[in-house]
């Protein structure tokens, strides 16, 4: 299957907080989307890996993407080495994808920035016709995205650009809140932790409204970018 976008996260619920509505919105235009998750987050305080997998399954239903993979890289220690960028070029030659969605550029949590690294490292070397790669017992061909973006998560970071996702912030949150263990519920007995307040939760929405007002939408999502965008046209613009 070939890929439009494949969203990048070093752990899951990364990409459904900051690019889900991009997502979701790209689904509804008949595009082909996927999720890469880097690890099962098995560090996180509350829950486990076993029940962020079921929830990683429920937040793509909700988003209708594609497929949806996770490397089981190891939360909090994979590095930006030979090892790991093979397994994802392995993921990038798979599904082709046109562009690449992925953690922010620097962040709180040392797995988001060089998470960032190690997909935009990956996704150069993958262009390479003399790295060999082999998926069902077959020779990959080379394949390089043509773009390669960053959202924004725990820092705010000033944009390059932004998306109006005003039509898809409902489903953003909803897909969030699929991480039951992980945010706020004002009945759960496990350990706070600096995600899972409401004053968290709430910042979905306030952060997106936010973007959406310095373009004159309800709502948006940032990214910051490797090299200059482009247009066609002026007019492409709004």
């Amino acid at each position: 299957m070939k890929l439009d976008i494949l969203a990048i996260g070093a752990h899951p619920d990364d990409v459904e907080l900051s690019c889900a509505a991009t997502l979701a919105k790209e689904v509804d235009r008949g595009k082909k989307v996927g999720i890469l998750d880097l690890t099962r987050g098995e560090l996180g305080t509350r829950g486990t890996a076993e029940i962020r997998d079921q929830e990683s399954k429920k937040a793509s239903q909700i988003l209708g993407v594609s497929v949806r993979e996770n490397l089981g890289f190891n939360d909090g220690f994979f590095t930006n080495d030979k090892t790991h960028q093979l397994e994802i070029i392995k993921i990038l030659r798979k599904y082709k994808p046109e562009i690449v969605l992925c953690n922010a550029i620097d962040d709180r949590h040392i797995d988001h920035g060089r998470g960032s690294r190690l997909v935009s490292d990956s996704c150069f070397l993958s262009g390479l016709s003399k790295i060999e790669t082999l998926f069902n017992n077959e020779l990959q061909e080379a394949w390089r995205p043509k773009q390669v973006y960053h959202y924004i998560q725990w820092k705010i970071i000033e944009p390059d650009f932004v998306v109006d996702v005003s039509q898809y912030i409902e489903k953003k949150i909803e897909s969030v809140q699929a991480y039951a263990s992980q945010f706020y519920d004002a009945n759960s007995q496990e350990p706070t932790t600096p995600i899972s307040s409401k004053n968290f939760l709430d910042s979905i929405r306030y952060r997106a409204a936010d973007l959406g007002r310095i373009i004159g939408v309800d709502y948006a999502e940032g990214y910051t970018v490797e090299r200059y965008a482009a247009v066609n046209s002026i007019f492409d613009l709004i």
